[in-house]
């Protein structure tokens, strides 16, 4: 089972209602090579007002977040990480053609966060984004289809340590989005996704907060944007 770790780096490296993140116009999901280049904004374009009143839609995410009355907690969780993992996969798909060895040799976030992999054997691995991405997706996608892990029958029992599970995934999905967000906020603007991406973020952001499934430490290096966003 893989792991991952992070270090500064120096260089510049029953109710169930949900959001649909996915209505992205098929054309911008392609590769699309009339996209322009994006406009040439300050080293955090995400933090500039008129990007972050940017949404798809006007939802009370702390209802949406909320546990429905009568649903058992880690079904919620199960629920939700689905979610949330299927839709950070779809816009991290859109912006791949962004996130090549060349442009990203290194899985970084904002404040020089520079993102290690830990492979099988605890070796720690200094990969590309587009690498580490893979990675990522590829064991969340794997925890996700063990049923041992994640049951899909109505009377199987969640493993002990789930929510350590669970914990881990929004780690990887956190690492992601921010890299997003330091790497490729511009392409999203070229694309016009960002309402997608911040919808998406202060949702993810709003239920980790609930639920207690990210350190402070770990999310630091968008502070910023947190702050500005649950405003």
């Amino acid at each position: 089972m893989g792991g991952c770790q992070s270090y500064n780096g120096s260089g510049d490296e029953a109710s169930t209602t949900t959001v649909n993140y996915s209505d992205i116009s098929i054309l911008k999901l392609r590769k699309n090579n009339n996209v322009q280049s994006a406009p040439s904004l300050e080293e955090k374009p995400y933090l500039q007002e008129h990007f972050l009143r940017d949404h798809i839609a006007d939802i009370d995410l702390l209802t949406l977040t909320a546990l429905p009355h009568d649903l058992d907690q880690q079904e919620w969780m199960a629920f939700n990480t689905i979610s949330f993992f299927q839709n950070t996969t779809l816009l991290s798909s859109a912006l791949s053609e962004f996130c090549t060895l060349t442009t990203c040799p290194t899985a970084s976030g904002p404040g020089n966060k520079v993102y290690e992999w830990t492979d099988e054997n605890g070796r720690k691995l200094k990969c590309s984004a587009p690498l580490y991405t893979d990675y990522a997706m590829s064991y969340i996608q794997e925890l996700l289809t063990d049923e041992n892990v994640f049951p899909t029958r109505a009377d199987a029992q969640f493993p002990p340590g789930f929510m350590f599970l669970v914990q881990k995934v929004f780690l990887l999905l956190f690492r992601t989005l921010a890299h997003l967000y330091r790497a490729h906020y511009r392409d999203a603007i070229a694309m016009e996704i960002h309402p997608h991406l911040n919808t998406l973020f202060t949702h993810f952001i709003t239920f980790s907060h609930a639920f207690k499934l990210l350190e402070p430490s770990e999310t630091a290096p968008l502070d910023d944007l947190i702050t500005a966003l649950m405003q």
